[in-house]
């Protein structure tokens, strides 16, 4: 991602439009075809040389077009012609935020790819699903990642229709109404970077399209997010059902050689906010004065590479967690064992219900029954047996039914059908 966005890939993209536009001036007959060869043989630019010129006059494409003049000569009167600075700078950005997001796309899909194999691996693998923190019923680590890759699959394609909205051009003129150039060289020009025409702009695209790109990375930041979160709770020591990965060399703590901290996810967690910073950040650049001033441009030269290189590195961090996580089953199954089975509760309330009782009176027998089961240590199907109003209505043989951990698994095939299909 990073070589997106070192100034010498921006300028190069700025000379691609540049040319570009020359070639269109060309075949529209404002150029010859010398002069047009002259330019694409000696347009060449020096960094350094940039920098340099703009110290002196505070104007980067200024700066730029002087650059390229003293390697072209007096062909290079022609670079630029009929141009604002922003149909430059704005449609090469478009051409930038088309390559970082399709950098991102990559890693997409090779998380997908690593959430799809470790979803599988345990797809029956038993674990106790919480809800407020709290026991609830036990369902499948597998069940768990597939969650996990039904939402980054709607994360793959707000990407893609996010690249869509940008990867548009522009060349109009100061204020977007041609005045000095006529509106079929843009389209030719746009069709030779492999751009859509922006259906009406002022001298800049309008920022929407920017705002919209960015709060895409930090919707797909946010569930990298609530990943990383979900396997810091899952490796408290009291739970101890997954860990991320820890190397034989790590150290854990400066003061505790014990520890094996959460830090990959941790690190997911922090920069995940930063990247919902630089939304805000771009929701704001939305409104410019006159619908054209200079005060995005400052924000945007930090935004944009930053979240984009951010959220790849994200992907970088969260695609080892998935591949080299530790999952300790002998955890989870100990852990679904503290619930003495009380989880049962819902089947067994569905039973009495449908034997005749009304619910409220089923739904205060069988939650006395799992807090007194809980609060005594002794397991449910055990405890409920001590209760007439229990055994008094259900045989032996739907009291047994009631205890099934099948019912968890059952349609978990189902899901993965509809998921990974």
């Amino acid at each position: 991602m990073l070589p997106i966005w070192e100034p010498k890939n921006k300028f190069q993209k700025w000379l691609d439009v540049e040319i570009a536009a020359c070639e269109a001036h060309q075949e529209l007959g404002n150029i010859s075809k010398e002069d047009v060869d002259i330019i694409k043989e000696k347009a060449a630019f020096d960094v350094d040389r940039i920098s340099e010129i703009e110290a002196e006059i505070h104007h980067d494409v200024i700066a730029f077009l002087t650059n390229l003049a003293e390697n072209i000569g007096p062909s290079s009167r022609f670079v630029h012609m009929g141009l604002t600075s922003s149909d430059i700078v704005d449609t090469a950005f478009s051409l930038l935020m088309k390559d970082s997001a399709d950098v991102l796309l990559n890693s997409v899909d090779s998380f997908l790819e690593a959430l799809k194999k470790q979803a599988y691996t345990h797809k029956k693998t038993l674990m106790m699903g919480r809800t407020h923190g709290v026991h609830a019923e036990p369902t499948t680590l597998g069940l768990k990642l597939s969650v996990w890759y039904s939402e980054m699959k709607r994360n793959r394609k707000r990407l893609v229709d996010a690249a869509a909205s940008i990867n548009v051009g522009k060349l109009s003129g100061a204020v977007g109404n041609y005045s000095n150039i006529e509106p079929v060289l843009e389209e030719k020009v746009c069709t030779k970077l492999g751009l859509t025409v922006s259906d009406a702009s002022t001298q800049i695209l309008q920022r929407d399209r920017h705002a919209e790109f960015i709060t895409t990375l930090a919707i797909i930041a946010g569930s990298l997010e609530k990943f990383a979160t979900e396997i810091r709770g899952l490796q408290k020591t009291e739970f101890n059902e997954i860990l991320e990965p820890f190397s034989s060399k790590q150290k854990g703590s400066s003061a505790m050689p014990h520890k094996k901290n959460p830090i990959l996810c941790e690190r997911v967690t922090g920069l995940s906010r930063t990247i919902r910073g630089y939304a805000v950040t771009a929701m704001e650049n939305q409104n410019l004065w006159h619908e054209r001033d200079i005060s995005h441009s400052s924000a945007e030269r930090i935004i944009f590479p930053d979240a984009t290189i951010t959220l790849d590195y994200m992907f970088k961090i969260m695609n080892r967690v998935i591949t080299d996580m530790q999952v300790n089953e002998k955890a989870m199954a100990e852990n679904i064992r503290r619930s003495y089975n009380v989880f049962f509760s819902q089947q067994l309330l569905l039973k009495l219900v449908n034997n005749g009782i009304l619910r409220e009176d089923a739904y205060r027998i069988v939650q006395r029954n799992a807090h007194a089961a809980f609060d005594e240590r002794v397991m449910f199907d055990e405890k409920i047996k001590s209760d007439s109003r229990i055994t008094d209505l259900l045989s032996k043989e739907d009291l047994d039914s009631v205890f099934n951990f099948d019912k968890y698994t059952n349609h978990v095939d189902m899901i993965f059908d509809r998921v990974f299909k």
